[in-house]
């Protein structure tokens, strides 16, 4: 029977507990009427959602999945927190990105919310020369600063510890991370570095600096070239293990050289995704430490930033959402330091508006949804835990198989890296094409009509190395083919949609078939005849019943009226005057590019 509450509320006392195999049972018939027969573990399996790195969600998650023991916040392995009070105390550390040489900017954010600065210095952000112009004004003893300088790192940090002596901030008040990460720069350019010589920043820092960090383990080069959840956990891991033999052999210690270290990654609108990658990442350092003999040591810090490669291009105010949900993420996962990026930061530099948004979607979170109140919100949860178990599991294997090949330098320089997140992007493209993976605004419900968003030109990112995909490439040079038909012919590419039936009948698939060739930049008209619409193809859209009726003899009239080409909006079948079908699943990109061709639009 069900166990009474203490409360003295026994509302079902009356009724017996629930078992999985009842609720098996209920499922198995659910399936059975959408026409799937499957029975037992095959049925939870059928509403199970298959992830990367070998992973799946499962629709049901009981006591009997709970994961091990995942200890306290600020103890080891860490899972829940680096710290005893987490963020409790007054929110994560919102941190801005600047890449260009603009003190009022600097100065803007640190007066509406911003706690401390990410600066790209050097080649594609503010030259070294005009680092001193911004940062005046700035409390360099309340504002903890890290840099972003690859190449140019030792000079970079010359400079800022300059500025420190000179406007007489004590040593011990200095916060924040120079940002030396030669792995990082390589997987970014392809030019290898010698890690030794960062070596002497860390232990100058370890030294004079007891709270700024000389080295950061950046797992973004790897999220950024199309990587897994698990390949961003095992790169960082093995950089940040290649980092600490360097360190120790020059004469630091396990704890000493751990806390030279800062761990960056990548926070997407996948949710509980992220949170679990976070989770997962403390403890995997956390082992490292254990392994390396000293466990207290294993607290990682962590610098969550808000994912670019889920950014579009298109209709980018819905990466406002985006951003939020990744940044919710991020604060639930424990992050130490949240930055947003602007939700125009994949057109150029981002205006004062998108500023204003990024820096106040943390803002909100903190102050008006009180999310860093509760330390590790989602511990306890079945899912989060054995989520998080599973793709600590995940990252570990990516990790040893990077040291069984000679380390992280080894599999950057030998190509086996960049050959296994190619692999992982080109299974993911495939699920963009097919849209399994959905891209609100890109392709699902694209605005053709939308007023493009301009914004100056970003300072050329740094090259060479890993490539850097988004999501939304593939559409995206879709849409500017039609764009530039557009501007060439002042119409875009047309594709008529042949109603058969009742709206009842034809609304659903005539408007899954709008929304796929927008997502190529084609134009649907569904007004007036096909003679009359500046189509050159059309598509039958209505029910199979009225297929079997009248597909044939409207296929054949729309070729009459010298349609080129007559899809039909279903299931592939046999119908005499149909050259092709689409569907829910079907290669969207692949049907989309043949189909511009066909309509004569240049790549």
């Amino acid at each position: 029977m069900t166990v009474l509450p203490n409360d003295g509320l026994a509302l079902a006392a009356e009724f017996p507990s629930a078992t999985h195999d009842q609720w098996q049972l209920l499922v198995e018939g659910v399936l059975r009427k959408s026409g799937k027969d499957a029975s037992g573990a095959a049925a939870e399996d059928a509403l199970s959602t298959v992830l990367e790195d070998g992973l799946a969600t499962r629709p049901l998650y009981t006591v009997s999945d709970a994961a091990a023991e995942t200890g306290f916040p600020g103890f080891a392995p860490f899972v829940r927190g680096s710290r005893p009070e987490g963020n409790t105390t007054g929110g994560w550390d919102v941190r801005q990105r600047h890449t260009a040489a603009d003190n009022a900017l600097v100065l803007g954010d640190l007066e509406n919310g911003v706690t401390s600065l990410w600066l790209g210095v050097g080649e594609g952000g503010i030259p070294l020369s005009s680092l001193e112009k911004v940062l005046d004004g700035v409390y360099l003893d309340l504002a903890p600063v890290v840099l972003d300088a690859g190449r140019d790192v030792e000079a970079a940090a010359e400079e800022l510890l300059r500025l420190y002596a000179a406007r007489g901030v004590a040593a011990e008040a200095v916060r924040g991370n120079l940002g030396a990460d030669p792995l990082g720069h390589e997987a970014r350019t392809g030019t290898a570095t010698d890690v030794a010589t960062v070596v002497p920043l860390a232990l100058r820092c370890a030294a004079e600096y007891p709270g700024l960090r000389a080295l950061t383990v950046d797992a973004l080069p790897y999220h950024e070239a199309g990587g897994s959840a698990a390949q961003e956990l095992g790169a960082s891991l093995a950089t940040g293990v290649t980092y600490l033999r360097e360190l120790t052999e020059a004469g630091l210690s396990v704890e000493q050289a751990c806390a030279q270290l800062e761990f960056r990654y990548a926070a997407t609108a996948d949710q509980f995704l992220t949170i679990a990658k976070l989770r997962a990442a403390r403890r995997l350092w956390a082992r490292v430490a254990e392994v390396c003999g000293a466990p207290g040591a294993g607290a990682q810090v962590q610098h969550a930033v808000t994912s670019p490669v889920m950014m579009s291009r298109r209709d980018p105010w819905v990466n406002m959402l985006r951003a939020t949900i990744a940044t919710l993420a991020a604060g639930v996962g424990g992050a130490d330091s949240v930055t947003v990026l602007p939700f125009d930061h994949a057109l150029g530099l981002p205006d004062a508006f998108a500023r204003r948004i990024a820096r106040n979607t943390s803002t909100i979170l903190i102050e008006e949804s009180h999310l860093s109140r509760v330390i590790d919100p989602a511990g306890g949860s079945w899912y989060v835990e054995r989520l998080t178990d599973e793709l600590a599991h995940a990252g570990w294997e990516f990790f040893q198989g990077i040291e069984r090949d000679g380390g992280q330098a080894a599999v950057l320089r030998s190509g086996r890296l960049a050959r296994d997140l190619a692999g992982t992007w080109a299974a993911r493209s495939l699920k963009l094409a097919k849209r399994r993976e959905p891209i609100t605004g890109v392709s699902e419900f694209p605005h053709l009509a939308e007023r493009p968003v301009e914004r100056e030109p970003a300072p050329e990112a740094p090259s060479g190395g890993l490539p850097r995909v988004r999501r939304d490439e593939a559409y995206e040079a879709l849409r500017a083919r039609s764009d530039a038909h557009l501007a060439a012919t002042g119409a875009r590419p047309r594709i008529y949609l042949a109603t058969i039936g009742s709206a009842a009948a034809h609304t659903a698939r005539s408007t899954f078939v709008a929304n796929l060739f927008q997502a190529g930049g084609i134009e649907p008209v569904t007004e007036g005849s096909f003679e009359d619409s500046g189509a050159t193809e059309a598509v039958l859209c209505s029910s199979d019943a009225l297929y079997e009726e009248q597909a044939v003899s409207t296929a054949e009239a729309l070729a009459a009226a010298g349609a080129r080409h007559v899809f039909l909006a279903g299931r592939p079948a046999q119908y005499a005057g149909v050259d092709s079908y689409v569907f829910a699943g079907c290669d969207a990109v692949a049907v989309l590019s043949t189909t511009l061709d066909r309509m004569g639009v240049s790549s």
